[in-house]
């Protein structure tokens, strides 16, 4: 059960992470992968957190269909444009035996009068319904997000990163001013921060797009960008501030306070399962998964040392004041946007079949936060050992101390890793002015430096160094009058310095 060292190779071990944490596999379907059940626990948790969030911040959930006709997918050029390469088209709608019966054919006289687009995305779909919905500025703003399946035929994939289908959400919200559109795009990139730093234990870049890397139709796009351990960034969360693009489309008006038409304004936002690759690739070590404890299926596992069934039901016995309070046992998670209220999760590991050694040694690499094993020989002194995988420290306590303490253990563990995470980033975050000194510190993190705005010398740089421009930070610099900030290649005026950095 030994995974590759990140120091011999960083992508191999991703891939000895995934099959021996038992997160998930390949499936018989080209590029699509099977979420085994410990790896959905992790995603059913990052949804319930995401999904409070959004609730609290007034939105609700609805669903739309999974085929898109093609015609919708037309009405909006620089839309259909970005995902056209990777659409799953649905063209009849019937199977038959074939004439030998040696198996089924498509039936050719089965054929749909309008091809169906297997849901890329669903913006088309969302604003044909929206249409319905919307007449008057009484019914803004629109405020909805589905949690769903998506497909995009990806000819490169990879468990998690991209995959030819994967889980995500996606908002859809409509309003009646630009400005509160945009301020609901920042504020949900605001959501998505929060949720990296307080349940996600990483700390990101956040800022916008520049123009050339939008999402297509976009006015703005902002974005969080952490990095990872091999120093890549990852587009881990985006928000759209789509103006009336698509409001024009599908000719979506409201009758405004001074009783005129109006075309929506809209945006659009989400995450996927890439979230567990931003897991994976930002915490775990040499020995497995590392996990932050907001979002682990197990915070607790219980390994009695035994040679009989009268030692383990001793144990058991003396166990059972602990167990009990710790089935009562809840873990508050704060942060802006939500208070989640956990219940810890245990499992106490009495299987016979398998050694102490290997039960250490499954747990570690699945990773569970705390770690109880108790001996027979224990219980006179009336002590368990408990072992912290995140500092993999090993202490005595007696069950009083343990259950008095469990919560602000838990707690010290996911604070300890955004700190990790966050200095990991800090130290490798560099501020360049020259250009050789680019090329020799993008290979060791984050650069931030002088960009002249053109998406000229962002493909000169991407061509030679393999960088692009992640974002505009969300800060804003201040100088002096007399200072003169210019791009390291081109030599031109910069209004600020970008984040570069190299990406998946």
């Amino acid at each position: 059960m030994a995974i590759t060292t990140r120091a011999e190779d960083y992508s191999a071990r991703y891939n000895d992470l995934v099959q021996q944490a038992d997160l998930a596999e390949g499936s018989s379907v080209r590029g699509c992968m099977v979420i085994k059940p410990y790896g959905y626990a992790i995603w059913e948790n990052i949804r319930d957190v995401l999904d409070q969030m959004f609730k609290n911040t007034g939105h609700q959930n609805a669903y739309f269909p999974l085929f898109i006709p093609k015609s919708f997918l037309c009405k909006e050029a620089d839309h259909v444009k970005w995902f056209a390469k990777e659409c799953a088209v649905v063209t009849h709608y019937r199977l038959k035996n074939a004439e030998d019966w040696s198996g089924v054919v498509v039936d050719p006289e089965a054929k749909l009068e309008e091809e169906l687009i297997v849901r890329p995305t669903s913006e088309t779909i969302i604003w044909d319904s929206y249409k319905k919905w919307i007449s008057s500025y009484r019914d803004l703003p629109l405020l909805l997000n589905q949690w769903a399946n998506v497909v995009r035929w990806e000819m490169r994939t990879r468990i998690f990163l991209r995959s030819a289908e994967f889980l995500r959400q996606e908002w859809h919200t409509a309003h009646a001013t630009s400005e509160e559109a945009n301020e609901e795009a920042k504020k949900m990139i605001d959501v998505y921060r929060d949720f990296s730093e307080s349940y996600l234990a990483t700390s990101p870049v956040v800022g916008r797009k520049p123009a050339h890397e939008r999402f297509a139709g976009a006015l703005e796009t902002y974005t969080i960008e952490p990095m990872m351990q091999d120093l890549k960034s990852l587009q881990a969360g985006t928000s759209h501030f789509l103006g009336q693009n698509f409001g024009k489309a599908f000719d979506v008006q409201f009758t405004n306070e001074n009783n005129e038409l109006e075309y929506v304004w809209w945006t659009s936002w989400g995450v996927s399962t890439r979230l567990m690759w931003n897991l994976i690739m930002a915490h775990s070590d040499d020995q497995g998964l590392v996990l932050p404890p907001a979002l682990a299926p197990i915070h607790l596992v219980i390994v009695p040392i035994f040679k009989t069934a009268e030692d383990l039901e001793e144990i058991k016995s003396f166990l059972k004041p602990l167990t009990d309070k710790l089935d009562q046992t809840y873990i508050t998670f704060s942060s802006k946007y939500a208070e989640m209220r956990k219940k810890l999760t245990r499992k106490m590991d009495d299987d016979t079949q398998k050694t102490p050694g290997w039960k250490f040694h499954e747990r570690e690499m699945k990773w569970v936060p705390l770690r109880i094993t108790i001996w027979k020989r224990d219980l006179e002194a009336g002590k368990i050992e408990v072992f912290t995988r995140a500092t993999w420290e090993k202490v005595q306590m007696t069950i009083e101390e343990f259950s008095s303490k469990i919560e602000t253990m838990l707690l010290d563990i996911q604070k300890l890793l955004l700190q990790k995470n966050k200095s990991f980033r800090e130290e490798h975050t560099y501020y360049v002015d020259s250009y050789d000194e680019f090329k020799e510190k993008i290979e060791q993190g984050f650069v931030f430096a002088h960009w002249d705005g053109t998406a000229e010398t962002a493909e000169k740089i991407q061509d030679e160094c393999k960088a692009t421009i992640r974002c505009f930070p969300n800060w804003e610099y201040i100088r002096d009058a007399n200072e003169k900030w210019v791009d390291m290649v081109s030599w031109k005026d910069s209004e600020c310095r970008v984040l570069f950095a190299k990406s998946y």
